[in-house]
């Protein structure tokens, strides 16, 4: 799987004329790979996120995924969002297989599926459940269940743990860091966390404020089963550091002063 975007432009009309949120955004994910976009509010990550969902249209600028322009939503590209859009009348078990019936899969092997999947996530128990019955984490991995049934080339990921506690939110990382280790999916997730970046990711392109820009990218070297005492080490403080500096618009001869 190869995800190609090259020299991206968005921009919206307005009242007061056109506004430029995106600009010349050149980046990659490639297979197997964890990427992270980090930036502040008004960075356009949302913005990316949904051109490369297909659920936008660039001004100027391609996205491909395996050579194939990107022209709007597809198979290809799964979407998980902040808020958890499950179908509250049914099942957890019948929530993940809903994109496979849209598929047009078999029931039996919709089921097999949406089983494999939901053990995945450790939600098997659940399976009978209707999201009512389940906490915000668990919520939101029924949502990761669901794209991953689908076997998207990609996961794409807004923000998915935003809603959430920090207790909540650290399990939900390490989760996450758990599935992507055992099925190896390509996923690209936006945050304005940082440390949620530096932790899950391999690679982190640096957003900055409106026009959003790619001020830096960086390859996150620390080691690949991550629990949530690598960030008390030294290199995830750097790391962090690197990134914060960034988005201030200092440097870090200059935070050091």
């Amino acid at each position: 799987m190869h995800l190609e975007i090259t020299n991206l432009n968005k921009s919206f009309s307005t009242k007061r004329g056109s506004i430029i949120v995106l600009k010349d955004i050149n980046m990659h994910v490639d297979t197997s790979e964890f990427v992270c976009a980090v930036g502040a509010s008004g960075s356009g990550k949302s913005t990316l996120l949904r051109m490369i969902a297909g659920l936008e249209t660039p001004t100027s600028g391609k996205i491909t995924v395996d050579g194939t322009e990107v022209k709007g939503p597809g198979a290809d590209r799964g979407l998980v969002f902040q808020s958890y859009t499950l179908y509250p009348w049914m099942t957890v078990q019948k929530n993940v297989e809903f994109g496979l019936k849209l598929q047009g899969l078999p029931q039996k092997e919709r089921w097999e599926l949406a089983c494999y999947y939901l053990d995945i996530v450790g939600l098997t128990q659940f399976a009978d459940s209707f999201p009512k019955e389940l906490s915000g984490g668990m919520k939101q991995r029924v949502a990761i269940a669901r794209s991953l049934a689908c076997h998207p080339k990609v996961l794409l990921m807004d923000e998915p743990f935003g809603a959430l506690d920090v207790q909540t939110k650290e399990r939900m990382q390490e989760y996450l860091i758990e599935i992507w280790q055992r099925i190896k999916c390509s996923i690209l997730m936006i945050t304005h966390d940082v440390e949620e970046a530096v932790f899950l990711s391999q690679r982190i392109y640096v957003l900055s404020a409106r026009p959003g820009t790619i001020q830096q990218e960086l390859t996150i070297e620390l080691p690949e089963n991550r629990t949530y005492k690598i960030k008390r080490e030294p290199d995830f403080y750097h790391y962090t550091d690197t990134i914060l500096n960034l988005l201030r618009g200092t440097t870090t001869e200059e935070s050091e002063m």
